[in-house]
């Protein structure tokens, strides 16, 4: 097969450059893959099923930044009430059930995205099919600030956990967030089944944790322990009279945000074993499940031994304390808790690679964030949110309330456009139970959006300005990087059939330095390619420069390869600049001996090369063959070739004795 055949038909063969998909062409297998494509329950395994996710595997990977999100979920709303004194504490309950209902819809509603959309994406896969194109990109952005936030949020948060238990690590937080950071990044970059496999024993041990936790408090009738909040101020204000409808409203927003990370699931369906659409469903429901018990679990806890907030110490703490008391296992949740919110940074890298390769797809990312490697890793994509999140890190010190006020307000935006979007699906489709359907989508589009409205309004002047400033950008951004796609396809006049390529007189041009089986190597490879080769030299008027130009000139008379050496004179110490001005000139002269509608000669730079046998030895080498490349790239149209040349191994010399 030729190469011309192996380049067109290899999987990761894409776009302008082979860079990613055409913009103007059509996705080849878009019907098998298609929005609502039914997947065969009897379709075979497909060959890298090893390297993705089982409904279990799955709930370890998608799910840590919702499971996290108890350790600060109800906290949240208990700061809030504390507003309005005891009487205030005793809505902690109803509120928790509002967002439970809540929390209900949402999983309901991405049970049915999943089904509808099993390419991933979620709400900016359901917002580009039944809202638009500029709403779709609102739903992204807002889907990739969350996600860079959460791994943020969730890496300072989990260091601030330990750095309470352990004071003296305080001032070094910022180095173990980005340790942290690399970690999880590391685990990532070697698929997402492995960090899987490695998340699976803490997630299932804070699950239990927690859930041991709201049984033997259920059978309490009174705190077993008070040594945790014993010494700490109470933040409970004295002085209040009512509970306002603002300050219910407050609550339920602040709660939200333990409902980040539900959408996870949707976004990734890709990452699943086929049937992956189902996987997926179970996966979301099971963590809609758990997320609900704990939550209203820990609610009723709450209420039961009337706990209060207090300075320095978390909800949760106090909670593990009053049920299972100061000993062994209060250790145990506490550090299961530290453990799962370092952690629940995963949910991001397990998400927005897939996101961002569907954005590339779609020609609003760099088409190199579509590409996948070996383990069926995004890497550009990891690699990039490590990035921009380590550098979230450095900017806040590694200090968690520097960032918390920007967390959610992205993932509510999501929500709502993800819930108005499945109107419009239900609506079109009016499948059996369609309106019960709407109505439900509906109800949930109103709350998130709400929640959305209020969360940006009470934490704007804490930071949440800069969100409203980086989601339009991040839009324009989008849409630029789309715009440049197109000029490209009008440039190479992608999905027009072009006309019959026409065979142009080949001039191929070595640059050597001296004689070698290098030399060789490369002056057969041009002749194989070329109609005419000519090798160049770069010589230069220096005394001693010019007793090795005399013996290259006298060693290729001797040799006589049947192939021409010209010199270049040189009057600086360089070497690729006037080996494009001779390509140039080159060029121009054959330009003009051709004239009519003959094509012009094709010329080919072929630069050798020696590939080192080991890595660390690449230092030794002069690399001018990187210098010539980027002097012809830059000042000609010429064709570049780069022969590599291996060195095998020297094997080792005897000592004679």
């Amino acid at each position: 097969m030729s190469m011309v055949s192996r380049s067109a038909h290899r999987p990761d063969a894409a776009g302008p450059g082979n860079g990613g998909p055409d913009p103007a062409a059509p996705q080849a297998g878009a019907e098998a893959t298609r929005p609502g494509a039914p997947e065969s329950p009897g379709a075979a395994p497909e060959p890298d099923d090893r390297h993705r996710l089982t409904a279990l595997q799955g709930l370890a990977a998608l799910s840590l930044d919702a499971m996290a999100s108890v350790a600060y979920g109800p906290e949240a709303i208990v700061l809030v009430l504390a507003a309005a004194g005891a009487h205030g504490l005793g809505f902690t309950l109803p509120v928790t059930l509002a967002i439970a209902a809540l929390l209900a819809v949402l999983v309901a509603s991405y049970r049915q995205v999943i089904a509808a959309f099993p390419n991933g994406g979620g709400s900016y896969a359901v917002a580009k099919t039944h809202l638009g194109r500029r709403t779709a990109l609102v739903a992204a952005a807002s889907l990739v600030l969350d996600y860079v936030l959460n791994v943020a949020v969730s890496v300072t948060a989990g260091v601030a956990a330990l750095t309470s238990a352990f004071p003296s690590l305080y001032g070094d937080r910022l180095g173990i967030c980005l340790a942290v950071l690399v970690l999880v990044t590391a685990v990532n970059l070697r698929g997402i089944v492995d960090s899987a496999k490695a998340f699976i024993v803490p997630t299932a041990l804070f699950v239990g944790a927690i859930l041991a936790l709201i049984v033997v408090g259920l059978f309490r009738d009174g705190p077993a322990s008070t040594v945790t909040a014993d010494g700490h101020a109470s933040v409970l204000a004295q002085n209040a009279t009512g509970v306002g409808a603002l300050l219910l409203l407050k609550a339920f927003a602040s709660g939200c945000s333990a409902l980040t990370g539900v959408e996870a699931v949707a976004n990734a369906v890709p990452t699943f074993r086929a049937p992956a659409a189902k996987r997926a469903q179970r996966t979301e429901v099971a963590l809609g499940a758990l997320l609900g018990i704990m939550l209203i679990g820990l609610s009723v806890l709450i209420g039961r031994f009337h706990l209060q907030p207090v300075e320095g110490v978390t909800v949760l703490a106090q909670l593990a304390d009053a049920a299972l008391g100061h000993n062994w296992a209060f250790y145990v949740v506490q550090f299961a808790t530290v453990v799962l919110l370092a952690l629940a940074a995963n949910t991001s890298f397990g998400g927005l690679p897939v996101l961002m390769s569907l954005l590339a797809r779609d020609n609003y990312l760099p088409h190199v964030f579509a590409l996948k490697a070996d383990r069926q890793v995004h890497r550009h994509g990891v690699l990039a949110l490590a990035a921009v999140a380590a550098a979230l890190l450095v900017f806040s010190g590694g200090d968690v309330n520097t960032l918390v006020p920007l967390f959610a307000i992205g993932v509510f935006v999501g929500f709502t456009i993800c819930q108005v979007g499945m109107v419009r699906h239900w609506r079109a489709e009016r499948s059996p139970g369609w309106r019960g359907k709407t109505l439900l989508n509906g109800f949930g589009a109103l709350l998130t959006g709400v929640s959305a409205l209020v969360v940006t309004a009470t934490k704007f002047t804490e930071g949440a300005w800069l969100i409203i400033i980086a989601l339009p950008l991040l839009v324009l951004a989008f849409e630029a990087v789309h715009r440049a796609y197109a000029r490209i396809g009008a440039c190479l006049g992608l999905g027009r059939v072009p006309e019959p390529p026409r065979r142009a007189h080949s001039l191929v041009v070595v640059p050597v330095s001296h004689l070698s089986q290098l030399t060789c190597e490369a002056l057969g490879a041009a002749v194989s390619l070329g109609d005419e080769v000519i090798a160049v030299t770069v010589t230069y008027d220096a005394p001693e420069d010019r007793h090795a130009t005399e013996a290259l000139r006298r060693d290729w008379e001797l040799w006589n390869p049947g192939v021409e050496l010209l010199e270049l004179p040189a009057t600086t110490r360089s070497i690729g600049p006037p080996i494009a001005a001779y390509i140039r000139d080159l060029t121009a002269h054959q330009a003009a001996d051709r004239p009519g509608p003959l094509p012009a000669t094709r010329v080919t730079v072929l630069i050798p090369e020696a590939e080192p046998a080991h890595l660390w030895q690449r230092l030794l080498q002069n690399q001018r063959g990187a210098v010539v490349a980027h002097a012809v790239r830059r000042d000609t149209d010429a064709v570049i070739c780069r022969l590599r040349f291996r060195l095998a191994a020297a094997p080792q010399q005897r000592r004679t004795p």
